[in-house]
């Protein structure tokens, strides 16, 4: 046990049995050492101490607590109030960290920041890796943080055990997003300096089983997986090969733990490759095509509103003129067949290959502009 340690993380754990161990090995293999790692028991499956308690560490102390209700933050509370260190992180017993990622947090912390978080990768089922590179230095990621919902998963957080009065400050009157709840809290009762961005990726954020998906339940990372299955440059180091009989957590383990150093600079430099693509793509591509897709689209519904008028127009000529009834009948058949093919462009054009590869695109700007209102 360390007596004094600068870091304590918190490790919830109910029913991953499967895949707590590589979670905890990732803490463990950290290049900061001076740590200790509190593994909350909620009502945990069997098998779990067993797990935790091989490791023989002294660093790692077991809370095999009775199941608390809800996401058990009150079963948090109470290992809370135990921990000695000046630093508490958040390590998810089904996510990896990276081997430098509380030693980076840590150097965030030392502008005297209450709060200090990084980037995740959040991995698909299937082993497909995607970055969510949520900026909250910029004024409208940040509104949309503290307004609409929680863009920042929990294990990228550190932050000050001073920074709050006491240490048991995980919220126990909500049934769920009780991070989110503690993450904005931190940020407003430090206002001078409330957090730091931390611009590297130094987790990687798997999909809960009980969300049964693919991707998380999380329309953006859905959004890259659509990308990812029909790109041919999608980067090898952000597509693992899982089988049928393994986890995603362990193939990824796996490669990290041969050579950790070299593994975390592959991967932020494919992340980094990832990112200048989809940003070269949209420029020279994507963009270009959305833009002629929806000023065609614009076009063609301005030439349906034109001949609906000249309809009216028409029938209206076809009823005050009754001796010119017969042309006006004709006028207006033949508005009615332009109107007809113009909205067979209409079905058209979203049937076309343009249109279909501005979707993502189209999905994304949709996203953003509900977000904005």
């Amino acid at each position: 046990m360390v007596s004094k340690p600068r870091f304590s993380i918190l490790m919830p754990t109910h029913s991953r049995v499967d895949v707590i161990g590589v979670a905890i090995q990732s803490v463990l293999d950290q290049t900061a050492e001076d740590f200790e790692l509190l593994v909350v028991g909620d009502g945990c499956a069997p098998g779990t101490a067993e797990v935790v308690e091989a490791f023989q560490d002294a660093r790692i102390r077991f809370f095999d607590l009775p199941k608390a209700p809800n996401f058990g933050y009150a079963n948090r509370n109470i290992v809370l109030r135990e921990a000695r260190g000046e630093l508490i992180g958040f390590a998810a017993d089904d996510d990896l960290l990276f081997p430098d990622h509380f030693e980076i947090l840590a150097d965030g912390l030392k502008n005297g920041a209450a709060i200090a978080y990084s980037q995740a990768l959040w991995v698909s089922t299937d082993g497909i890796a995607a970055p969510f590179l949520t900026n909250l230095d910029l004024a409208d990621e940040f509104r949309v943080f503290t307004e609409v919902g929680n863009t920042v998963p929990a294990t990228c957080f550190l932050y000050r055990a001073d920074c709050l009065p006491s240490r048991d400050v995980w919220p126990e009157d909500v049934a769920s997003a009780g991070d989110w709840q503690l993450w904005r809290r931190i940020m407003r009762e430090n206002p001078r300096n409330p957090f730091t961005y931390c611009r590297v990726p130094t987790v990687l954020h798997f999909s809960a089983l009980w969300k049964n998906s693919r991707h998380s339940q999380a329309s953006q990372l859905q959004t890259f997986l659509d990308i990812a299955d029909g790109a041919g440059w999608w980067p090898s180091a952000l597509r693992v090969w899982v089988p049928n009989a393994s986890k995603e957590q362990s193939e990824y383990s796996r490669l990290m733990r041969v050579d950790p150093a070299a593994w975390s600079e592959q991967m932020r430099r494919a992340v980094g490759d990832l990112v200048a693509r989809l940003a070269w793509e949209d420029v020279q591509t994507i963009r270009p095509m959305f833009a002629s897709a929806e000023a065609e689209k614009a076009t063609l519904h301005s030439e349906i509103s034109r001949l609906r008028s000249e309809l009216e127009a028409a029938h209206q000529s076809s009823v005050g003129l009754r001796s010119a009834a017969s042309d006006a009948r004709n006028e207006k058949d033949e508005i009615e067949q332009r109107l007809q093919a113009c909205q067979m462009q209409v079905a058209a054009l979203h049937q076309s290959r343009s249109w279909r590869l501005t979707g993502p695109l189209r999905k994304i700007s949709t996203s953003l502009r509900s977000k904005k209102t």
